[in-house]
């Protein structure tokens, strides 16, 4: 679920100058002595801080009078457009989520294979990448069919993706370490309400009930909400950006995700609350399947899809447990103004709603 913190649109009615570290203002610097186009133009960037971070904190840099996205306007001459980079602070506690040079490896693979943002440079706590001239997606976005079968295409692009390192399901063993951290940071009140104690029992059910040999695994974003989508307007060219939690998993979990993420919009006054009655009905599940299938010209069948959709369904469950245990954790080690606890709720008792039907219309089949 963690919302998005890159490229967003800046907080409040006009820039608000922020603190960054000096070891990122420093780099700043020496990039900008680099462009021909604000080099010896003197000043410190314009620092705006950007809206949906939840994790880290992102920011927006700018010069004044770059021509980084310079066009001629209609008298013929070049306009000036400010250099925009965007510069991201790690938050407090990330490492309890996942290790950040596997991060940090995953996003200069992606960066050298034309997939998301440039890495421009990095320092102690932190780095500074391209900022992309696209627009993020809105929660609506995702119900768009014809952007919705963008991201269908987009995903299994995604999916495809030779990326080094192990190719093993991750989604397990990311739960029972979210558990066990879960476990040593709450008090017996809250392990109690969220059930901890009957939680390693879950997490194996699930386990021995969805995994198989047949099981499609490929490389997962993990987190596929629409503030990790962005979209040329012109070209509907479609991007994946942040990949802090991406790994190799099956592809029906990833999808189960992205499906839950429809129930949420983290840009209203009350970000946490999630709605499911805006989770794709059967109808939209089949079609954002049969694209997804379709899109590398491969001749899907109707059992093909059916049985994606099934698993699909059957991983919203485990996608509900792992946002659940982000939920509990965030609210002990960030103080971003986010009810951490309140979405872990929600979470959690959609997963024991749907428990009950999803495990027996699996196991009758």
């Amino acid at each position: 679920m963690a919302p998005s913190e890159s490229q967003q649109s800046p907080a409040g009615p006009a820039p608000v100058e922020r603190s960054i570290p000096e070891e990122a203002r420093r780099l700043l610097r020496e990039l900008a002595a680099a462009w021909g186009d604000v080099a010896g133009r003197g000043g410190e960037p314009e620092v705006v801080p950007l809206k949906g971070a939840m994790t880290n904190e992102v920011y927006q840099a700018r010069w004044a009078g770059g021509v980084e996205a310079g066009e001629d306007d209609d008298s013929g001459e070049t306009r000036e457009a400010p250099r925009k980079v965007l510069v991201r602070v790690y938050g407090e506690g990330v490492d309890l989520f996942f290790d950040r040079e596997d991060e940090v490896r995953t996003f200069e693979f992606m960066s050298r294979h034309g997939h998301g943002p440039r890495l421009l440079g990095r320092f102690p706590n932190g780095r500074v990448e391209e900022f992309i001239h696209a627009r993020t997606l809105s929660a609506a976005d995702l119900r768009d069919p014809e952007i919705s079968a963008i991201i269908a295409s987009k995903l299994r692009e995604f999916h495809n993706l030779d990326m080094p390192g192990p190719k093993s399901v991750f989604i397990w063993e990311r739960l029972r370490n979210w558990l066990k951290t879960a476990k040593s940071l709450c008090s017996s009140d809250e392990a109690n309400e969220f059930c901890l104690d009957i939680m390693e029992e879950e997490i194996a059910t699930l386990e021995n009930e969805f995994s198989g040999k047949h099981e499609c695994v490929g490389f997962c974003h993990n987190d596929l909400q629409y503030g990790n989508i962005m979209i040329d307007e012109e070209t509907k060219l479609l991007t994946i950006i942040d990949y802090e939690y991406a790994s190799f998993n099956p592809v029906a979990y990833d999808i189960a995700n992205h499906f839950c993420e429809m129930a949420a919009d983290y840009h209203s006054e009350k970000p946490h609350v999630l709605d499911y009655s805006k989770y794709p009905d059967t109808d939209d599940r089949k079609q954002f399947v049969q694209t997804y299938l379709s899109s590398l010209a491969s001749e899907e069948s109707d059992v093909e899809v059916e049985n994606l959709i099934k698993s699909i369904e059957k991983y919203t469950l485990a996608s509900h447990l792992v946002w659940g245990l982000w939920g509990i954790i965030s609210d002990h080690v960030n103080d971003i103004d986010f009810d951490y606890k309140e979405y872990a709720r929600q979470r959690f008792k959609q997963y024991w709603l749907k428990k009950p039907t999803i495990l027996t219309s699996q196991t009758s089949k």
